[in-house]
């Protein structure tokens, strides 16, 4: 263990799992019957019929490599409870199913852990920079991801994957960091598509990084290493053959497609994701009032709208509706700014900076967003977040909002303390941690930016002492919606603003 970095990642990847242990008990979402019979159907169909069956609502809708992730571990849990592999028995959640569940989540997170501490010296690995200052810094950012409050949510109680994913994500960037390494960084990456196909919105900031330094030459655009272009390509082609070649073969491409993008799902996802459209669902809501004095139109079969939580067409009552090809032009528009700078600037921090913004970009401004995609913003920022002060300013509104966004996911009375708890002592731990550890930036900062921070972050607390306890007192089942309205609109507000001041920085630094 390095001098001067206490808890060690090991230490606290040690504490951390045996916290998770005692959640197993805890509640689930139905993500947690969604993965149980994707391992039933990876077990019981042959690879063919994957993508087809549908005996279960919760049809498998992940591309083929999470697929054969979870053929994987059905190969385990036929040793741990037969019955959890039988496609008919809906909703089965033995305790040996919970715990074989539950434990799978913590046991593939150690790639997240293998990530962020890469065990090969000559690659410069996260936390092992060069300077005591710098390798504190890439220590604390290491931690604050491993801990992160939103996989614990996410993940350990409300039940999804998302850390060893995460986990080859942060591989990838880490290996970006040194040109010997980049093919390797590009089919990693590559791979990650074929096991979430999320990480799309991050795809143009590979696309371009991986152009400018590994396939053009350092002194010339217009000298192509045509060797490279080769590498690169033929990797990335096996990659996909290797994911998707038998579906082609099959001629089972337009049904695998059509599980992996469901167009028919409405513009605002059903826990409301903090994004502009939250807020444009806020503003319209508000307008609803206000509009018979102002002589606007109301449409009263939209009323019921995005106030009834369900995933389907969200229609406005007062403003105007979104189109899907609205949603995708202004994301491609403004990831396109980050885009700009590292095509003409491809340093590696840069090109951090750039995947951040493309993460913002489509969380902001994307069709039918899921909150729990605010970690493609969180986690690649987190290795920017100390850079400097200027930085770290933009950093706090995202690490509240963005968190304070999945309490909806918990709306049990038993999670609450768990939920709040830990997220505060988080972010009051990382967030002073950050504060001691920020360099001081050469340019000025921006004074208002940092009093908003202040205000944003003591907002919070009556914030969520309202949802989740005055509300229900005062007002019973009445106005379930309002909760979750302000909830997402004050965490829309912050993500906004963290990517107004993000956007500053990038670009002036």
């Amino acid at each position: 263990m390095d001098k001067g970095l206490y808890p060690s990642l090991l230490q606290c990847t040690i504490v951390a799992a045996a916290f998770k242990v005692l959640l197993f008990p805890a509640y689930k979402s139905t993500d947690f019957e969604v993965h149980r019979n994707w391992l039933a159907i990876t077990y019981s169909l042959p690879v063919k019929e994957w993508y087809y069956e549908n005996t279960s609502e919760w049809t498998l809708d992940y591309p083929p490599f999470f697929a054969y992730f979870e053929w994987l571990l059905s190969q385990v849990a036929q040793f741990v409870d037969p019955a959890l592999l039988e496609i008919n028995n809906l909703g089965y959640d033995s305790w040996q199913t919970v715990y074989f569940q539950r434990s799978s989540v913590i046991v593939s997170e150690l790639v997240l852990v293998y990530a962020l501490h890469f065990p090969d010296e000559s690659l410069k690995r996260y936390v092992k920079t060069s300077p005591l200052r710098t390798k504190r810094q890439a220590h604390v950012a290491a931690l604050s991801i491993l801990l992160s409050p939103g996989l614990l949510i996410i993940d350990h109680i409300h039940f999804q994957y998302n850390g060893f994913l995460y986990g080859i994500l942060v591989l990838s960037l880490v290996l970006a960091r040194k040109e010997s390494t980049l093919l390797l960084s590009g089919i990693l990456f590559a791979a990650l598509l074929c096991f979430k196909h999320i990480y799309l919105y991050l795809a143009p900031a590979y696309f371009v990084f991986l152009l400018r330094v590994y396939c053009l030459g350092p002194k010339s655009i217009f000298h192509v290493r045509v060797g490279n272009v080769l590498k690169l390509g033929l990797s990335v082609v096996g990659v996909f053959a290797a994911a998707f070649g038998p579906f082609i073969y099959w001629g089972q491409m337009g049904q695998l497609l059509s599980r992996l993008f469901p167009f028919s799902r409405g513009l605002c996802h059903a826990y409301w994701a903090p994004n502009v459209w939250a807020i444009y669902s806020f503003a319209d809501r508000v307008l609803i009032f206000v509009a018979p004095k102002l002589g606007l139109l109301v449409k009263h079969e939209a009323l019921n709208s995005v106030t009834r939580g369900l995933v389907g067409d969200t229609s406005f009552a007062v403003l105007p509706d979104i189109a899907p090809k609205t949603t995708f032009l202004l994301t491609v528009l403004f990831q396109s700014f980050g885009l700009v700078k590292l095509f003409f600037r491809p340093r590696w921090d840069t090109f951090i900076g750039a995947i951040t913004l493309c993460g913002y970009a489509s969380f902001l401004f994307g069709w039918h967003v899921h909150e729990k995609a605010i970690l493609l913003v969180i986690i690649p920022f987190s290795l920017l977040a100390l850079k400097d002060r200027r930085y770290l300013g933009a950093f706090r509104p995202l690490a509240v909002a963005g968190h304070v966004s999945l309490f909806p996911l918990l709306f049990t009375p038993s999670e609450f303390p768990i939920k709040t708890g830990y997220t505060v002592f988080w972010l009051v731990a990382f967030l002073i941690a950050f504060n001691r550890l920020a360099p001081a930036s050469p340019r000025p900062r921006v004074f208002l930016f940092d009093r908003f921070s202040l205000l944003y972050i003591a907002i919070s607390i009556p914030l969520i002492l309202y949802c989740s306890l005055v509300h229900q007192l005062v007002f019973g089942a009445k106005y379930e919606f309002l909760p979750l309205m302000f909830t997402s609109a004050y965490s829309a507000l912050g993500v906004l603003a963290s990517w107004l001041g993000f956007f500053v920085v990038y670009f002036t630094s």
